[in-house]
């Protein structure tokens, strides 16, 4: 029989790709940052377009040198008297993809803190759920958010507010005009209080040289926030060794050496907040020696396309949805916006269509290919090859030094037979070492093998082929994937059921009608006795508590919810009378 000892993956693996790394090198995050300023001091390590209709994308660029340099000043000040901060503490990074994020990250991690980052869609009472949780005394915020996050400042154990201002990201000319005319109208005019601090203040202060403190590369690095079926979002935490060994998996993936891409362009569009955009995008692209070209908001598509048009980014990791929206968009449509500079891409955090990858391909001429990971293993696990066989519906192999096998869910220590479905298990030197003073819901999740391997439980149910691909059957978790975000059902259900018109709910993922490849949220109400509500007042309620692509769309008021014999609500069974009413409607 074929076991995940035999490693069947590896006769896959592109020419290019080592079977193993080890040992791997002792590196810090931080480090990655100053050998790479070192080696290529003058290189672009971001490229910040700021449109505005008056100039188009113009662009602020930063070089290594300066990135590694205001790094350091933010080390610094983070650890100066002023501050009160020490090593290990946690501060939070309440910021959209900019050049300021960079910084921040780098600068908190560099300084021997951990960086919790916070979605920046979250509601001011999810963001503050998450700051009192993760203990964070310090937060970098955007002025934008600055006088909602003040409003919850008392509720959490915040000690220091570091405020970003946008433009200061931006080029001159587009930075004067920005504040003339959007900066007080978008609402990112914001006075700073007396005992918080401006971001490009602190990078002005404080020296540019590395700060007197060590690191090891066993010491904690991030936070990353992931809900659960249940309950509040958990915290996973991550070393720096683990992000630094994922790193370097995924480079040697991709292009099979670790040595200088300088001069290459990596879309930056990924939400830096998530690990995939942290390790995917900055890491990973600051590993290699290449530039970021960053966008703000990868919702704006016509932005977007038209940063594509501009830099020429030859890197574009992104999601499933966000491929499809450039497929049918008009622009390119007609030949108008030019791809092909494009030469991969990697997708993850949603099942990639086959069509939504062939019309890409298509259009650009490079190759998009599907992944898979998680914030416990940040990021990525497996892959499908760059030059090989993408087989359809496969997540694709095992990346190196991981294993990866099919075990009983109710017996996770048994490893099942080639092809049959189990759930997902993990072990390599990317997993994270806890959830955050979760002791239960980690030894729920991480078990060890008599052979002192830790294995990380995915909650995805899966199968392998005799050589060695994986694909994803179902998930063990409820939980939806939302324009690239995860959306988890119970959380929702929590919400919705605090509406005084509401006996009961239930909401499930379920395929989106309109959009080929996509989900969306459903929910099943049940009103209670003499009382009335509508779909777009629940959604009002919501928007209270959630975020907006955390908000089900689509509402049906029912008698009852179905249940087991336990007492336990069937969504399954919700789900397929509506997949039923689906296929009626398309088949009349």
């Amino acid at each position: 029989m074929v076991t995940y000892l035999d490693r069947p993956w590896l006769s896959n693996y592109d020419e290019h790709v080592p079977h193993s790394l080890a040992p791997y090198p002792d590196w810090t995050i931080p480090d990655l940052l100053k050998m790479a300023a070192a080696e290529i001091p003058n290189t672009p390590s971001i490229i910040m377009p700021s449109h505005l209709p008056l100039i188009g994308n113009v662009a602020k660029i930063t070089t290594y040198q300066q990135l590694y340099e205001q790094a350091n000043a933010l080390s610094n000040a983070l650890l100066s008297d002023e501050f009160g901060l020490k090593k290990g503490d946690r501060v939070a990074i309440l910021l959209p993809n900019s050049a300021a994020f960079v910084i921040s990250w780098f600068g908190i991690l560099g300084a021997g803190m951990v960086a919790v980052g916070i979605n920046p869609t979250y509601p001011p009472e999810r963001i503050a759920e998450m700051l009192r949780d993760s203990g964070a005394k310090a937060i970098i915020t955007l002025s934008l958010f600055y006088n909602s996050l003040k409003q919850v400042r008392s509720q959490t154990p915040l000690e220091k507010i570091i405020v970003a201002y946008i433009k200061d990201d931006f080029h001159g000319l587009a930075k004067f005009l920005f504040g003339l005319t959007r900066e007080k109208k978008d609402g990112h005019a914001v006075q700073v209080d007396t005992g918080d601090y401006v971001l490009s203040d602190l990078l002005r202060r404080y020296p540019k040289t590395p700060p007197a403190i060590e690191i090891k590369n066993t010491d904690y690095a991030i936070f990353q926030y992931t809900g659960g079926t249940t309950g509040p979002s958990k915290a996973a935490v991550s070393t720096h060794s683990a992000i630094v060994a994922n790193t370097l998996q995924q480079n040697a993936w991709l292009s099979g050496t670790q040595k200088s891409e300088a001069g290459r362009k990596m879309l930056a569009a990924i939400p830096f907040y998530h690990v995939f955009g942290m390790i995917s995008v900055i890491a990973s692209s600051i590993t290699a020696r290449a530039t970021m070209v960053i966008v703000i908001n990868a919702r704006d598509i016509d932005n977007l396309l038209n940063i594509i048009n501009t830099y020429k980014p030859h890197i574009f990791h992104g999601v499933p949805a966000l491929y499809n929206a450039i497929n049918v968009h008009p622009s390119v449509q007609s030949g108008k916006i030019d791809l092909s500079s494009i030469e991969y891409c990697l997708s993850g955090s949603a099942p990639l269509p086959r069509p939504t990858k062939d019309q890409f391909e298509a259009l650009s001429g490079g190759k998009l290919i599907e992944g898979y990971g998680m914030s416990e293993a940040p990021t990525a696990t497996h892959c499908n090859p760059l030059n090989g066989e993408n087989r359809p519906g496969s997540v694709g192999l095992p990346l190196p030094d991981v294993l990866c096998r099919i075990v009983d869910p109710e017996e996770p220590l048994r490893e099942l037979p080639v092809g049959e479905v189990g759930e997902i298990a993990i072990h390599g030197p990317q997993l994270m070492s806890h959830y955050h003073e979760r002791p239960t819901e980690t030894q729920n999740t991480i078990v060890t093998d008599e052979e002192g391997r830790r294995w990380l439980l995915t909650g995805d149910l899966g199968r392998m082929s005799e050589d060695g691909y994986f694909y994803i059957v179902d998930r063990k978790k409820d939980m939806a994937l939302i324009g690239g975000f995860n959306v988890y059902p119970n959380q929702v259900d929590q919400v919705l059921n605090e509406h005084p018109a509401v006996a009961e709910v239930a909401v499930g993922v379920i395929p989106h009608p309109e959009k080929v490849g996509q989900e969306a949220l459903k929910a099943w109400v049940v009103v209670k006795e003499g009382m009335s509500v509508t779909p777009e007042e629940l959604m009002e309620f919501a928007s209270r508590k959630l975020a907006r692509y955390e908000i089900p769309s689509r509402y049906e008021f029912i008698d009852s919810l179905p249940r087991t014999a336990v007492g336990k609500i069937l969504r399954r069974e919700l789900i397929r009378r509506e997949l039923e009413q689906q296929e009626q409607q398309h088949s009349s």
